[in-house]
């Protein structure tokens, strides 16, 4: 199957390729920020601090 996307083909093509980037950016930058954050629930949970809703960070929502 091919497609012909005209005399804009790589503007077409370039732009997903960064709008795909973009999302798999983002997508890292959260799974890397959420393991920063339960580590630091843990280092404060292990020092005696609790969290007020009563869960530990390991629980399993």
């Amino acid at each position: 199957m091919t497609m012909s996307l005209g005399p804009y083909a790589s503007f077409i093509v370039t732009s997903y390729a960064a709008a795909a980037l973009v999302v798999m950016i983002l997508i890292g930058w959260v799974m890397l920020d959420y393991r920063s954050q339960t580590q630091r629930l843990r280092e404060l949970e292990q020092r005696g601090i609790t969290r007020r809703s009563g869960r530990s960070a390991t629980e399993p929502r």
